[in-house]
């Protein structure tokens, strides 16, 4: 499976974010993300729609908006206008979420439902023939610096099969936190068919093109370290999207 690379431009460097974002387009990354965090659902506060419409203007490729807060309704359009062409909410933060993702279809987003580490992947399974993208979170937004919790690979697996079982080919299935050239073989072994990373790429020494190529090759290889990587064998490395903060 090819994995898609969504590079989190929370670890670009914001004085020259269109540059940043162009570069990451240019080395080949699939998506790039964007993370929204309010202060409350999380303990950060990030950026907003001005910063989403920023992002669209300087690429072509996909703008994947992952929404941290509290009533994630109350601000789709805004950021379905500012040109995000997936938004994620949280299962957590959403008591009427069909009604949500309803919403998102009618602004013409894709849209998607991510899950923090703690949640059963159950409450996924009455929308999944709803939704494009279940992403996971495999460290708890809000903070950075945090290593890949080893038990996320076995829920990226469980994920996996429960989309194959119901036949939801079309639903990406998307990892943020920790994920970088150490433990995105085990991710993408699992099943993932898109990852997040911040750090990884635009906090590489040697440029964001050689992440990106570098973390390509780590997942089409299933990993850098084949005798186990980090991800499975419970070491995890440090990175991140954080959809918690980097």
């Amino acid at each position: 499976m090819t994995v898609l690379i969504s590079p989190s431009i929370l670890s670009a460097d914001f004085g020259r974010l269109a540059e940043q974002v162009s570069e990451a387009t240019e080395a080949g990354a699939d998506w790039i993300h964007v993370d929204v965090m309010d202060g409350h659902f999380v303990p950060n506060i990030t950026i907003g729609p001005a910063v989403t419409s920023a992002v669209r203007a300087a690429t072509d490729i996909p703008v994947d908006v992952h929404l941290m807060i509290e009533d994630p309704d109350r601000y789709l359009s805004a950021f379905a206008d500012a040109g995000a062409d997936y938004i994620t909410v949280h299962q957590e933060a959403c008591p009427h979420l069909h009604r949500t993702i309803e919403r998102m279809r009618e602004l013409g987003v894709h849209p998607g439902v991510t899950l923090n580490p703690a949640t059963s992947l159950d409450t996924l399974m009455e929308v999944i023939p709803e939704v494009d993208l279940a992403l996971i979170m495999s460290v708890n937004p809000g903070f950075g610096g945090q290593s890949y919790i080893p038990a996320s690979t076995e829920k990226i697996r469980r994920l996996r099969v429960m989309l194959d079982e119901r036949g939801a080919d079309g639903v990406e299935l998307e990892v943020d936190g920790g994920v970088n050239v150490d433990t995105v073989g085990a991710v993408s072994r699992a099943g993932a068919s898109a990852i997040v990373a911040g750090a990884a790429v635009f906090g590489h020494p040697n440029g964001v093109a050689e992440a990106i190529r570098l973390i390509r090759r780590a997942a089409e290889e299933g990993g850098a370290n084949e005798e186990g990587g980090a991800a499975e064998e419970g070491g995890a490395a440090e990175e991140g999207s954080v959809d918690g903060v980097q």
